[in-house]
């Protein structure tokens, strides 16, 4: 382990952080909303001790190793949802703990969206905004932003890399480079925000609602700047333009880098993930909107822009909402609900265990039936025309098997703390998956659970962010081992 260049790294990505409390303090100033001195403060204090950690390491070099790569990646998320939570503590309005600081703060870092704060309408414009922006830097993730520069400071990035991209495939490149991965990464992501926030501009939305929206779009977060969340606009047109760029930024950024590279479309059809993607999101379109129109919930037309919007939003994990579907007729809620543990597709800024794992299990478990009627036969798994190697699908199931033993052992955890089951279970699948809206007590908001319970969903939203082996591997001894 090469304890002192990762305390170097450290020290340059929270200094690299420390650049994001510019935007809130320039907003801050224009609506003279006076949370100006709080985002200051945070500035002076992660620059300050970015250095400090920085600065007695700054001339060693070296190349990153696989642990190495780990240990930054779960450092600095965590240290960053504790460094992120400073304007939220120091500001005078929203009035927040620590615990509910590092909360919103973490929610926000991992796009999860969950949230413990109400009266969004009458925050400091600021605050608004700052929320935003911690998901739209957790959205590509600030580290991949960082890879692009830490081989100019004489440190390799493909270790971080691998740490945080998420899914099966974590050896893909784009480009030869990884320093050019992920500048084409970001490249895309900003041009994606762009159009959306034009978009909702374009729609009605004001540009500052705009702009803080595409980013909690694009990066399928689900903040909003209203307590109604998307509901708050009632607009046919803004719902629909939401849920193309949810769909769009569901997929696989690396479909978007090869349609803007090779000036094409079809790969997206001959993609075996986008294409079951979809197919869940129409059968679930399907299954809410009919049973919204024979329970008569509302009208024909506004069943119809429901079902299609909370279908999309909670199966990419987004989260945004135009109504409470906790209180949706019979197994609504519930059935939504699982579509977020499908999630996003490998390589998006969604949540869940991604569309492929899903994809491969299922494929998995029907190689096993034909094995039944024709034990010496061979059945290869395919995805498309590629034959998927068995340590890829045993690292699927362990993934699958990990994430449930989690989730189980989590959604105790929280009933020990005297939440109710349906709480609880729903609190913790919010998290684990970066919903954020949950069912039961925290269908709308987190504010009301205990401090311990709190506590207990910061770290299962960093599991979630990082796809649960990323963060438990520190806990093994072999990973300490010399």
């Amino acid at each position: 382990m090469h304890y002192q260049l990762t305390l170097r790294v450290l020290g340059v990505l929270l200094m690299l952080f420390s650049i994001a409390q510019i935007p809130p303090i320039a907003v801050s100033f224009y609506y003279d909303d006076g949370a100006h001195r709080a985002f200051i403060s945070a500035f002076f204090i992660l620059l300050a001790c970015g250095f400090l950690l920085w600065v007695p390491f700054y001339r060693v070099k070296g190349e990153l190793r696989i642990r190495d790569g780990f240990l930054i990646t779960v450092l600095f998320w965590s240290v960053l949802g504790v460094f992120g939570a400073i304007p939220l503590y120091l500001s005078p309005t929203p009035n927040m703990s620590l615990v509910d600081s590092v909360f919103e703060s973490i929610s926000g870092l991992s796009t999860t969206g969950a949230t413990v704060i109400t009266g969004l309408d009458y925050l400091p414009k600021s605050i608004l905004y700052y929320r935003q922006q911690l998901q739209w830097l957790g959205g590509m993730g600030i580290i991949v932003l960082a890879v692009a520069i830490l081989p100019m400071l004489g440190i390799g990035g493909m270790q971080l890399f691998r740490a945080e991209i998420p899914g099966p495939v974590k050896d893909t490149k784009l480009t030869p480079r990884i320093t050019e991965t992920a500048k084409a990464l970001w490249i895309i992501y900003a041009i994606l925000t762009f159009l959306c926030a034009t978009a909702y501009w374009l729609a009605g939305m004001t540009p500052f609602d705009a702009i803080g929206h595409s980013f909690s779009t694009v990066a399928l977060g689900g903040f909003s700047t209203y307590d109604a969340s998307m509901g708050a606009f009632n607009s046919a047109t803004i719902e629909l333009i939401a849920i193309f760029f949810m769909i769009l930024c569901g997929m696989n950024f690396a479909l978007h880098f090869f349609a803007w590279r090779q000036r094409s479309l079809l790969h997206y059809f001959g993609d075996s993930e986008v294409r079951f993607f979809l197919s869940i999101l129409l059968l679930t379109f399907v299954i809410t909107f009919s049973v919204l129109l024979i329970h008569e919930t509302y009208p024909p037309i506004k069943s119809l822009r429901n079902a299609a919007f909370m279908t999309v939003s909670v199966a990419s994990t987004t989260g945004f909402a135009t109504g409470n579907f906790a209180y949706w007729p019979v197994m609504l809620p519930f059935m939504l609900f699982v579509t977020a543990f499908i999630g996003g597709c490998v390589g998006s800024t969604g949540g869940g265990m991604k569309v492929i794992r899903i994809l491969l299990i299922l494929k998995q478990g029907y190689r096993e039936l034909q094995r039944l009627v024709h034990p010496n036969a061979i059945f290869p798994v395919k995805l498309g025309r590629r034959t998927i190697p068995d340590k890829v699908l045993q690292a699927v199931w362990g993934f699958f098997s990990v994430y449930l033993l989690v989730f189980v052992i989590m959604m105790i955890a929280l009933m020990g703390t005297g939440l109710d089951q349906v709480t609880a279970w729903s609190a913790v699948g919010a998290t684990i998956t970066n919903l954020g809206p949950g069912l039961g007590d925290v269908s709308n908001h987190f504010g009301n659970i205990n401090s311990t319970a709190k506590w207990i969903l910061c770290f299962s939203m960093l599991l979630g962010r990082l796809e649960v082996f990323t963060l438990l591997v520190l806990f093994t001894p072999v990973f300490w081992r010399r």
